[in-house]
């Protein structure tokens, strides 16, 4: 017997940032996730899966637009096989959810109380608790009963689990908590990078089916699991997306224009042989200390028509989200009278408690953004960003105070 797993779908829901792109062809851009959804739906099919599990987010948000919900059934139509699926944060309050008709194959859990479905005509036991509304502070997987005697039994959660990083905290749980439910296959829901946080027991999240912004990278989908004598074999990451997004970071330091180039077109070529034959979204971004800092600052079109022309060349699909300079301009010799001042200046950060401080003031900035626009927030996370923010600044600093020394 075999599985499908999949999360955070958020059908219909836009690429961020490239609406107003006037050099995007619609054919790409257009009906993403939905695409992304079919070709879901078709794995399944060619896996003949027994059935499909969504871990929530499948729409996104108050989306009033019905097509989105009659997609989805048309679909579940076509899947023919039960879809079992619960409500995240996302959409706990879907229009959609509540006043359209769901196929008779698909079985929502309860946003009320944990809900047991069984078959034991396959032999498994799928457990879950829907959102009733988007937020959730507390463990829902406490109510979670005990596992189903003879039978596999899937844990179905929408959670941000322990982890620390850019997603909202929903229903957090622990990950020995979960392990001490003796379920055989935890599915879940809300990180959209893949994560495999125990195969002893399973437990997963598969990511989302389609990035949607260029923070979202890599390969996206779902993930296939089988089933042998009611235990997990195999579980696998299976894509899905129709179109990838990646980062291409390029170290302009010491570089001439020649040389940039050709480190240009070996990270062009990287990211179209990781892209699958699958057309990319890029965002560029140049490090280090160089003497082409100011001309990299004023031409940042020519740079991304020249990652567009390498791609042509290649016979691959790519377009330049955006460019980000990041370089800062070559070190020169640092006047004497400048070192002390340099010295105070870096050992700001060698104490622990201002570190921590300075993070949870820019953690505190970050949250003040729409979800959007933290997406694009370049802002350090941790120690090392600190400490390269840092360097920059400096440099910064350095420049000034030595062109005023200037007669």
């Amino acid at each position: 017997m075999k599985f499908l797993h999949a999360a955070d779908i958020h059908l219909d829901s836009p690429l961020t940032g490239l609406q107003s792109r006037a050099d995007l062809p619609e054919t790409v851009l257009r009906h993403c996730t939905r695409r992304a959804f079919s070709a879901m739906i078709d794995l399944a099919l060619a896996e003949d899966v027994a059935f499909l599990l969504i871990a929530g987010d499948l729409y996104d948000g108050d989306w009033k637009d019905f097509s989105t919900g009659l997609f989805f059934a048309a679909e579940m139509r076509r899947l023919g096989r039960p879809c079992f699926l619960l409500r995240g944060n996302h959409d706990a309050q879907s229009i959609i959810t509540r006043n359209l008709p769901k196929p008779a194959n698909v079985h929502e859990f309860s946003a009320r109380t944990c809900q047991t479905f069984e078959d034991r005509g396959i032999g498994v036991a799928l457990h879950g608790h829907s959102f009733p509304n988007r937020a959730v502070p507390e463990d829902l997987s406490e109510s979670y009963p005990a596992p189903r005697p003879g039978l596999l039994n899937i844990g179905l959660l929408h959670t941000s689990a322990e982890d620390p990083g850019e997603h909202e905290t929903y229903a957090p749980c622990r990950i020995g908590a979960l392990r001490l439910k003796n379920y055989d296959y935890w599915a879940l829901g809300h990180i959209h990078a893949r994560q495999v946080l125990s195969e002893q027991p399973w437990i997963v999240f598969p990511g989302n089916l389609q990035g949607r912004h260029a923070k979202e990278t890599g390969p996206k989908g779902c993930t296939l699991v089988t089933v042998e004598d009611r235990r997990v074999v195999a579980v696998e990451h299976r894509s899905v997306d129709v179109l990838r997004w990646a980062v291409l970071s390029v170290d302009a330091t010491g570089t001439g224009l020649p040389q940039l180039s050709e480190r240009i077109e070996a990270a062009v070529h990287q990211a179209l042989i990781e892209a699958d034959d699958r057309p990319l979204l890029a965002r560029l971004t140049f490090t280090g200390a160089t003497a082409l800092h100011a001309t990299l600052i004023e031409d940042t079109e020519r740079l991304a028509a020249e990652c567009r022309a390498v791609a042509l060349n290649a016979g691959g699909e790519l377009w330049v989200e955006s460019v980000k300079v990041r370089t800062r301009p070559a070190m020169q010799p640092e006047p004497e009278l400048l070192a002390p001042l340099h010295a105070a200046f870096a050992s700001g950060l060698d104490d622990p408690g201002q570190v921590a401080k300075l993070l949870a003031e820019l953690e505190a900035l970050r949250r003040k953004l729409p979800v959007a626009a933290q997406a694009d927030l370049d802002l350090p996370r941790d120690e090392d960003g600190l400490r390269q923010l840092a360097t920059d600044a400096w440099q910064v600093v350095a420049e000034l105070l030595a062109a005023d020394e200037k007669p």
